[in-house]
């Protein structure tokens, strides 16, 4: 199996992330990240050793002063290819030096307590005198004037020089008073410049440098601050010249003894990784195991490292000495996950030279984990619980050995019960062949019953208060658990008819029933629950039929018309007014008088609706063709 994944699973990778933490250098956060178990038992006593001592000096004597040393190792390259190492450089190089000599301190400090690591400070050398030349030399990130009598000197002069510049021009604005834009002089690439009013500029003797965004004022420098000028920018040159041959000369110092240096960082770098396990033991309040030659693992009050240490129940867990196999049953959320990667985690790290959170621990190494949790679906490679399940195991069992752990959460689940327990049983057979340590959890009875009949694999449950019906996390080892789940529904109210249904279905008729009865103040009664609430269909509203000539009511104004044109399908009627005609909502009027009341049969409404005009026209039309002509209806 991917190492990585097995990291993921068990959640390893994020112990990793919490131990880089406590790490200062990038070159030790890597090696965390690429960090796997020891092999050898020598080599993992002797790192569980310094793990325990680097704790025991932070008890002690404090954090140590370690500090991030990126970088140092190309600028002491490039000091022994004889490149000149700038300010920013050496004042990197002077803040390593002086991490090494306070680690040096801090080392000796805890040689007083007799702690072994604490000798490391004897491999440590401090190079007193060039981290001195380096702090003398330069001061507020800058060369001091007393790096050397030719550069003090130097800036005498040129202090010198660029006074005796400001004081001619000082004297320029005094004598030409009336011709000046301003009474202050002020610095133009590095030539002192007066403020000369535009018009006046041809009065003074000098050169124009510059002149203001308006062009009312010129800024010139007079000809008796020229030859200052000149001397200044010599002046200015040898300072340069000077300050890298200073630089230079540091450099040299420095890659002189650059291979010892590299040395010390080298040390350093080792420091911060064992001081970072010391400081991630103490995080985790955690303990040294003892690692033992026997195939054994006792877990004291072993804890997961990422559960609250107040909320996380602790764990009694012990396998070996006749025992090789543990299964795990009991109800779902009753933490048989995190009690197998509670077990591997801590195993892992303990091979990894860390602590162990628990109470006390012993443990054995291990050639290989092997592990089995999760679903495992992979929608790319289309494969399905149970064929991700099975993939995963058929690797198991290639890689396992004697000197394995393995750990396996849902045995032979995610397909037909009986098919996959006959297949858990099977798995187990063969990790009992391979003598590895192997943990696992299951929800079928027949393998609680195949650990209970066979040698070396013992049943193991995980409490529930059946009261409260909550899981207590607590692994009890020799007692095979129940699954719990026709307590539970019957303490949750199930009605007694479908426990008895169910009961029978599971283990036949001759099941006890009695185990069964609900209270009645328990059973869950039926309750309404919400209904679908149907659209309502919409009131048709039969609409009046009016008649033309029918006189109506319109309101609200409730003014008298004259229906002039009937409804349309929305109920919309054209009324005649007094002088206007208008459409309206059937809704808005109401019947006055209907029409055969007010004319006779057959009337001939154009004589109430049509204007005179309308009426001849229709009229003439009516005779003969008149091209071009119709007749304009007025439907206001």
């Amino acid at each position: 199996m991917n190492v990585n994944k097995i990291e993921q699973t068990i959640e390893l990778d994020k112990i990793k992330e919490m131990w880089q933490s406590y790490a200062r250098n990038e070159t030790v956060k890597r090696k965390i990240t690429e960090f796997i178990p020891y092999l050898s038992e020598t080599e993992l006593k002797a790192r569980m050793r310094e793990t325990s001592e680097s704790r025991e000096l932070i008890e002690k004597c404090g954090n140590p002063p370690l500090e991030s040393l990126s970088g140092i190792g190309e600028l002491l390259a490039a000091s022994e290819r004889g490149e000149c190492l700038y300010i920013d450089d050496l004042l990197k190089i002077e803040s390593a030096l002086i991490t090494i000599s306070r680690m040096k301190s801090y080392l000796e400090r805890g040689q007083n307590y007799e702690i072994s690591l604490a000798y490391y400070a004897e491999n440590l050398e401090i190079f007193s005198e060039l981290r001195e030349a380096i702090s003398v030399t330069i001061v507020n990130e800058t060369v001091s004037d007393h790096a050397s009598k030719y550069l003090q000197d130097l800036r005498y002069h040129i202090t010198l020089a660029e006074d005796k510049m400001k004081e001619r021009a000082d004297a320029a604005i005094r004598s030409n008073k009336s011709y000046m834009a301003d009474n202050f002089s002020t610095m133009r690439n590095g030539h002192m410049c007066i403020p000369v009013k535009t018009e006046y500029k041809y009065k003074i003797a000098g050169t124009v440098m510059g002149q203001s965004s308006s062009g009312a004022t010129v800024f010139m420098e007079p000809t008796a601050c020229a030859k200052y000028y000149e001397e200044l920018q010599f002046l200015q040159l040898e300072e340069e010249n000077e300050v890298r041959r200073i630089l230079y000369e540091l450099t040299a110092q420095i890659a002189e003894v650059a291979e010892r240096i590299r040395e010390d960082i080298i040390l350093l770098e080792k420091l911060d990784f064992i001081f970072s396990k010391g400081k991630l033991s103490l995080e985790l309040d955690a303990c040294e195991p003892q690692i033992t030659k026997e195939r054994r693992i006792v877990l004291n009050e072993a804890r997961h490292p990422l559960m609250e240490k107040k909320t996380c129940v602790p764990l009694q867990f012990k396998i070996g000495d006749g025992t090789q196999g543990i299964v795990i049953t009991g109800p779902n959320t009753g933490g048989k996950t995190v009690a197998l990667k509670t077990v591997a985690l801590n195993c892992l790290m303990a091979q990894m030279g860390l602590h162990v959170c628990a109470k006390g621990a012993e443990i054995c190494m291990h050639s290989n984990f092997l592990c089995d949790i999760g679903d495992g679906q992979n929608i790319s490679e289309n494969l399905s619980t149970f064929s991700a399940h099975i993939t995963n195991v058929l690797d198991i069992l290639q890689s396992v050995n004697e000197e394995s752990l393995v750990i396996m959460d849902e045995l032979g689940s995610g397909t037909d019960p009986q098919e996959g327990m006959g297949i858990a049983v099977a798995i187990l057979e063969e990790l009992k062949k391979s003598g590895a340590f192997f943990l696992v959890t299951t929800h079928y009875p027949e393998v609680k019953n195949y650990a209970n009949r066979t040698e070396g694999i013992v049943n193991a449950c995980m409490a529930f208060d059946k009261e409260n019906l909550k899981p207590l996390y607590r692994m009890e080892i020799g007692a095979a658990g129940e699954s719990c789940a026709f307590y539970i529904a019957r303490r949750l109210g199930m009605p007694v008819s479908m426990l008895k249904r169910a009961a029978e279905e599971a283990y036949g008729k001759e099941y006890d029933i009695q185990l069964l009865e609900v209270d009645e103040d328990v059973a869950r009664k039926k309750i309404a629950s919400p209904r679908i609430r149907k659209e309502k269909k919409k009131k048709i509203v039969k609409q009046m039929e009016y008649k033309r000539g029918d006189s109506v009511m319109v309101y609200p104004d409730k003014k008298i018309g004259i229906v002039c044109k009937v409804a349309e399908e929305k109920g919309v009627l054209q009324v005649q007014l007094q002088k206007k005609k208008i459409w309206i909502n059937h809704k808005r009027v109401k019947l006055h008088v209907p029409a055969e009341q007010l004319y006779p049969e057959n009337y001939d409404f154009s004589i109430v609706f049509d204007t005179v005009e309308q009426r001849k026209m229709h009229h003439h039309m009516g005779r003969k063709y008149m091209e071009g002509e119709m007749i304009e209806w007025d439907d206001e």
